[in-house]
Formats: C-alpha cells, sequence, structure tokens
C-alpha cells in the first residue's frame, strides 16, 4: 500500500462551471427562503385541497404551457401546434432523439486510424434505452477492458481522448451514458434514481465480460460516476468479475451547506422531483484551470449546463450517504485520484476511503492545486499516464 501526493504547477484559476457539482448550491442559505415560501404555496394550494388528485394538478400545470408553441418538424416543413397538444412525453423524446443522433454522429465522423470506434443502445428491465460507445485498438493486441462511467451532467463522449490513451496501452474502452445523459433516453440531467443507473452499469458489465471472455476488466468512474461504481463493486457478483476499479474525484463526500436542507431534500425531491433551482447557477464552481477545456465542455448540447433537478441532488445526497456507511466494506484493488483544490466533491473523503477501505491493494494520488475535472485539467498527460501504469501492473 502507498500514499502519493503529486504536485501541480501553480495556475490562474479561469472561468466558472455553472453545472457540476452544484449539490451544495442547491441548498445553500440563500436559497432557504425561497424554498420555504415555495413549500407552504405547494401545500397551502395544491395538497390540501386536491390530496389524491395528483394527476390532474400536473395536467393543469402543463396547460399553463398552452400560449407558447413548438416547431414540429415533419416531411420537410414545419407546422405550429399548441404545447397543450404535444404530450411532454413527446417533447422529452424528441430531445432524446437528438441528443442521442449527436452522439452517433461523433462515433460515426470519428476517423482515427488507430482506434475502431463504435456504438451501440441496450433496453433496461424499466424500458429505458441506454447508449453505449467502444473504443478497439486497431493495430494493438488487446490485453485487457477498461469499462468508464463519467460524472454529473456529461457523456462517455468527453473521455474519447482517454479511451485512446488506453488503446495505445492495449486496453479496449467501453463507456455508456447514464440515465437523463449523453444519447440515453430520459429528461436532460433528470435522474429518478442512482440505484437505477447502477443496475444499468451492471447489466452492461455483463454484456462486456460475455463478449470478451478471458480479459481482465477495469471500471473508471469519475465524481458521481465513481460513486456508482463504488456502489456497484459493493455487490460479490461484481467483485468477482472486476479486477480493480480507478476513481477520480469521487463523490464519496458531498454535503449541503446545512443539515436542514439534507431534511428538507427527501420532501422537496418527492414533490417537485424535476423542478430546477436557477439559483444554483450563479453558483457556479471552476472544475478546470484550463480555458479551452472549459469553453469546449460548456459549448456542448450533450453537457447540460442548467440548474440542477431537485431529485438528481437528492440523489447524489443519498447515494454519498450510503457509501459514507459502507467505506470499510470496500476490498477491491483500487487507486483514487483527487485535487485538493476540488470544490465539486471533498478531497477528505477521499483519503478516508483510502483509509477506511479493507483492500489489500490500494493507492491513493493527490494533486496539489488542481481541481475536480483531474483528465481535463493542464497536468492531464500526467494523470492519465499514472492510471495507465496503475492498470498495466494488474493486467
Amino acid at each position: 500500500m502507498a500514499v502519493e501526493v503529486g504536485k501541480a504547477n501553480e495556475a490562474t484559476i479561469m472561468l466558472t462551471s455553472g453545472a457540476s457539482g452544484r449539490v451544495s448550491a442547491l441548498f445553500s442559505l440563500r436559497v432557504l427562503r425561497s424554498l420555504w415560501l415555495l413549500l407552504n404555496a405547494f401545500l397551502l394550494l395544491f395538497l390540501l385541497p386536491f390530496r389524491g388528485r395528483r394527476r390532474m394538478a400536473q395536467e393543469k400545470s402543463n396547460e399553463k404551457e398552452a400560449e407558447k408553441v413548438k416547431m414540429v418538424e415533419r416531411k420537410g416543413t414545419f407546422l405550429r401546434v399548441p404545447a397543450k397538444m404535444v404530450p411532454w412525453k413527446s417533447l422529452v423524446d424528441q430531445e432524446v432523439a437528438a441528443r442521442r443522433a449527436l452522439a452517433i454522429r461523433r462515433v460515426l465522423q470519428d476517423d482515427d486510424k488507430e482506434t475502431v470506434r463504435e456504438f451501440s443502445c441496450f433496453g433496461t428491465s424499466r424500458g429505458d434505452t441506454m447508449f453505449t460507445q467502444s473504443w478497439t485498438p486497431a493495430t494493438t493486441k488487446v490485453r485487457g477492458l477498461v469499462f468508464i462511467l463519467h460524472g454529473l451532467n456529461e457523456h462517455s463522449g468527453r473521455y474519447n481522448d482517454f479511451a485512446k490513451k488506453l488503446n495505445a496501452s492495449g486496453l479496449k474502452v467501453y463507456g455508456m451514458d447514464w440515465i437523463g445523459h449523453g444519447g440515453s433516453d430520459g429528461l436532460h440531467a433528470y435522474v429518478p434514481s442512482l440505484d437505477d443507473a447502477v443496475s444499468d452499469m451492471k447489466q452492461f458489465l455483463s454484456k462486456i465480460l460475455a463478449e470478451n471472455r478471458g480479459l481482465k476488466c477495469f471500471c473508471f468512474g469519475h465524481s458521481t460516476g465513481a460513486a456508482l461504481v463504488l456502489k456497484a463493486s459493493l455487490d460479490p457478483k461484481v467483485s468477482a468479475r472486476i479486477s480493480g476499479v480507478v476513481l477520480t474525484s469521487p463523490a464519496v463526500g458531498v454535503q449541503p451547506a446545512h443539515p436542514i436542507f439534507t431534511a428538507l431534500a427527501p420532501v422537496v425531491s418527492f414533490l417537485m422531483p424535476r423542478f430546477q433551482f436557477s439559483a444554483a447557477n450563479k453558483e457556479g464552481v471552476t472544475v478546470s484551470r484550463d480555458p479551452n477545456v472549459l469553453l469546449a465542455k460548456y459549448s456542448d448540447p450533450l453537457v447540460f449546463t442548467g440548474a440542477i433537478r431537485v431529485r438528481t441532488g437528492y440523489e447524489i445526497l443519498r447515494i454519498t450517504a450510503y457509501l459514507q456507511q459502507k467505506l470499510s466494506s470496500f476490498t477491491m484493488p483500487f487507486l483514487v485520484l483527487h485535487g485538493t483544490d476540488d470544490a465539486v466533491t471533498d478531497p477528505e473523503a477521499s483519503k478516508k476511503l483510502y483509509a477506511e477501505a479493507l483492500s489489500t491493494d490500494k493507492n491513493i494520488k493527490l494533486y496539489d492545486g488542481l481541481l475536480h475535472d483531474l483528465l481535463f485539467e493542464p497536468e492531464r498527460e500526467e494523470i492519465m499516464k499514472e492510471i495507465i501504469v496503475w492498470l498495466s501492473q494488474r493486467l
């Protein structure tokens, strides 16, 4: 076992995220007054007089948008129709179709001669369709597998450069967009249950292993994706089939500003699960010190840049609380990497994971001054090399 601390050159912090890591912003003190007034209004106007008629209330709420019109493309022409004639689910389906088409187009347009990039979709037991993609070395013998799970509000395609670095080392890579993200089904950035995302991960992992028998498989997760990897690996059926995990900036420690918000979160997420707090946008946190990376990230249509949805925020609080109670149950070989200046997820929680996990093969690397999106920091080449060396030593 070894604990290492890496140092990075100083750099000026530039731009802000506006999307990642806004759980604290969602439950900030400034939002409390608005939240309390909103709850009282909702209880007085809707719950008491119309209890048991929640569906009717939702339909009336949808009718408030009747004045707006939506553009519906049909046979090359545009028809203007009232919004009430376009079901909410239909609008979400149209948005999903547009996201998926873009994700597919990016895969098909990748003409890298060293990598064979492909996409596929699979159906879940819930009836949702998940978008996945793979990167296979074109000229290098495949020695092992890496399954990538992206973080909140992003998608697997953002890890294209990292996947190709892994390919160059003989590692075939798979990525899955979890529910409500990238090319997968669901309202953008709305996660009704992270347990569903864990189940989807397990299902796709079984497919990967069935197609690549005899090869060792590792899981990589970033931020909330790392939390999904951790929770899945607590299942003995999963831990018996993978050879280790790599975690960058894992969402093991994400806490609201005041304990009262933890108590309110379940209620609000039940009453208004898709609701977004616009104030959260003003509490953006810088996730990288590379301005070009930030511009690329937040101009990407597949990256969600709106305010965090209430249920999504609650689900993150729920999974981090669960993991905090299970750290000593973690026995998989792992490498955890974290920037000391990460303002999204707590580096101290990664230290706690390292200290309490019962794994006999565990490593931690802390990068002085680095922020949340480690693979998109100026020092990303060094970080990718660290990961590849760790993986190669365990093939």
